[in-house]
């Protein structure tokens, strides 16, 4: 398979956000009210992976390792802000039925997961290219789910009348704990069919993406390696500042 289209399969089917890793959760269940609210949130967090992808990796050689994770927030930020900027001028109901959740985008685990485990080690093309993989794929999810939602609660889809007016609306569906509903027949289903995902279990043990977090180098896990190093690496060096500090200070008095 083409790297490149292998990079957008992945996104899309091998590793979706939504219904293989299971993140970015929260806009997931907060905006899926509609089919078009899922696609409208999906699609912009598509524009900013792109963009902040391709960004990243052109700066990859620049960005100094020490700083990465806030010139990524910063970067990835600045591409937030313009995207809502012009669906604020040009989308006005669907920004205001998002809301809180477009500037929200700035810390979707997506992002910077992509970033941290992709973007800054690739170049330009592979890394925009798995921006839009996982950009389409957490826009499938949401407009899933969506669809499911409005379909039950609404009796629409895409705000056109689907089922007979003698249907009676599940309205719960359209309210929070339908989000909930929807997310949990949808990871009941999954581990049923033994389909692969962050909660699916094989005899009780070991879960869809190995359960070994530790040393798991998939998107969900990746991003967190490097913060996890310099943690370790900073409680080395403290260890071993507080060991020569206590030395120094046993040699002063046996002097």
């Amino acid at each position: 398979m083409n790297k490149y289209v292998e990079r957008l399969y992945n996104g899309i089917v091998k590793e979706n956000p939504t219904f293989v890793l299971m993140l970015g959760m929260c806009p997931t269940l907060a905006v899926t009210v509609s089919a078009i609210n899922g696609l409208g949130m999906g699609l912009s967090t598509a524009a900013v992976l792109v963009m902040s992808n391709a960004m990243i990796s052109l700066l990859r050689n620049i960005i100094p390792d020490k700083v990465r994770i806030p010139a990524f927030i910063v970067i990835v930020a600045s591409f937030v802000t313009i995207v809502q900027l012009l669906m604020q001028a040009y989308a006005g109901s669907l920004y205001d039925a998002l809301g809180i959740y477009i500037p929200l985008i700035v810390v979707n685990c997506i992002i910077l997961g992509r970033a941290e485990a992709y973007a800054s080690k690739n170049g330009v093309l592979l890394s925009i290219c798995d921006g839009l993989g996982m950009g389409l794929g957490f826009t499938v999810g949401l407009t899933s789910i969506g669809l499911v939602r409005e379909l039950i609660g609404n009796g629409t889809v895409f705000n056109l009348h689907i089922l007979p007016k003698s249907y009676e609306p599940a309205t719960i569906f359209v309210l929070a704990p339908g989000a909930f509903f929807v997310l949990a027949l949808l990871t009941a289903l999954q581990n049923k069919l033994k389909m692969p995902s962050a909660t699916n279990t094989e005899k009780g043990i070991t879960i869809a993406c190995g359960g070994n977090c530790a040393e798991c180098h998939g998107s969900a896990c990746e991003a967190n390696h490097g913060l996890l190093e310099a943690e370790r690496v900073a409680k080395q060096a403290e260890k071993i500042a507080k060991a020569k500090a206590k030395k120094l200070e046993q040699e002063k008095r046996e002097e």
